[in-house]
Formats: structure tokens, sequence, C-alpha cells
């Protein structure tokens, strides 16, 4: 009798632990975007003069929405109460949105730069990652860190969770085995940490790519850069400051 109560006894605890296990697989997850403003702003007389002016960080909320293993992932709006951003700051960050399918592996994105977009149709990168033991809690979720690199010399620091089965994350950022919920950039200087789920009254319609009349691969979009930074510095100095400056506009433009 006492091996049957406890054979009942045990099936009902594996029984509530698996119910209580709930893995997500459609939503709506708001992501705060803080960017320390001064420090990836540039060096010399004028833009001294202008750190003066400007608050010392930038908080934009953006969306992850997600469904049936595709994603899109956009700005939402500023938090104003905390920091008033400036008009030049803003020009093209509500027109950016990044779209992957998991299933095919293809990824859209559109970036808004200089008053032109550039629409990207690829491969989805994904990163090589190293994960760690390191856990924390984000927006109610049990994370876990892992290290990864962008863009060969750029470290990236995730906090993923399995319990959202999509492989997804803001941004370009991608590639663990579960939906990325935190991102530090150090050499970026951002942050992005999920705030809320919402699994209720999701847009799906909205999970689609941006179209575009042309579209360009990843390595045309480098070349082209590269000759624009070529082409804007050419009678200039490069020192290490100027070329720090490069490359953070370089990097933020193909995250």
């Amino acid at each position: 009798m006492k091996h049957t109560i406890f054979f009942i006894l045990t099936l009902l605890s594996i029984n509530l632990t698996t119910s209580a296990q709930q893995f997500i697989s459609k939503g709506t997850i708001e992501f705060e975007v803080i960017t320390n403003v001064k420090k990836t702003m540039g060096s010399g007389v004028f833009w001294d003069q202008l750190k003066d002016q400007m608050p010392n960080f930038k908080t934009a909320y953006y969306n992850f929405t997600f469904a049936n293993n595709k994603s899109i992932y956009k700005f939402d709006h500023y938090d104003e109460k905390k920091a008033k951003v400036p008009e030049f700051m803003r020009i093209g960050e509500d027109e950016n949105d990044w779209y992957n399918d998991f299933t095919t592996g293809q990824t859209y994105i559109q970036k808004s730069k200089w008053g032109s977009h550039f629409n990207l149709r690829d491969s989805i990168q994904n990163m090589h990652w190293k994960i760690s033991n390191e856990s924390r809690v984000i927006a109610g979720f049990n994370c876990r860190k892992a290290v990864g690199k962008i863009l060969d010399s750029v470290y990236v620091f995730a906090f993923y969770t399995d319990e959202i089965t999509i492989s997804g994350g803001p941004n370009s950022i991608n590639g663990l085995p579960g939906m990325i919920l935190g991102v530090t950039i150090p050499r970026l200087y951002v942050s992005m940490l999920a705030t809320k789920l919402s699994v209720n009254g999701v847009k799906e319609d909205i999970i689609k790519p941006t179209t575009s009349k042309k579209y360009y691969t990843n390595k045309e979009l480098s070349s082209i850069l590269d000759k624009k930074v070529k082409d804007d510095f050419a009678n200039q100095e490069v020192n290490d400051d100027t070329k720090n400056e490069i490359n953070q506009m370089i990097w933020g433009i193909l995250l």
C-alpha cells in the first residue's frame, strides 16, 4: 500500500512540474534600450560644446513580436520623462526594423541612414557563443549568460531563456537555444533589457519584412560603408578617436 501511495505521489509531482514548465512560442516582448549618448559622440571643440547640452543617456523602447518561428523587431517610443531626445538623434530610428524567419534562415533588415534606406536580405548571421553558468532573472524568466562576438571584434554579453522557444533577440543578435532577453555591448555603449512579455492579442500580421525594390547582402552593405568612409575622410587625418567613431557608426549600421 505504501509503495502504491508513493508511486501515485511521484506521478502527481511529475505532472505538476511538467504543467508548471511553460514553453512560449508566440508573444510580444518589450525591450528598454539605453544608450550612453555622450560616449557615442565625437571629440573636439564642437562636440565638447554639444555634449554640455545633451543628456547622458537616451532611453528607447522596442517591441519584439514573434509567432510561427518568425519575428519582427521595431522601435516603439522614447522615454521623454527621463531625458528629452534631440531631434538629430531621432532621425530614421523609427524606420529601422529587423525581420527573421528562423525556419528558412532568411533575414530582412531595413536601416535608415544619411536620409536613405538600406534594405538588406541575406541569411541569418548566427553568432558563436560561449555559455556560462551565471544566471539572472529578467522579466520574470530565469536566464543564463552567454558571451559572443559580432563583426569579428565586438563582444556581446547576453542572457537568454529556454522558456521562450524562438532563438531570437534584439537587433541582429540571435543563435542561442532560446530567446535573448538581455544584451550589453560595451563598445557601442548600449544595453537592451526585456521589461515585459505579452502573450495575448499578438499582432501576427505585422510579422513580415519591409519590401524594397533594391536589396543588399551583408557583404555588399559592408562594401558601401567602407567606400563612404574612404570618400568622407579622404583628405582628413584619421586619429584613434576618429577611427573609434567610424567603427561605432559602421557597427551600429551592421548590427
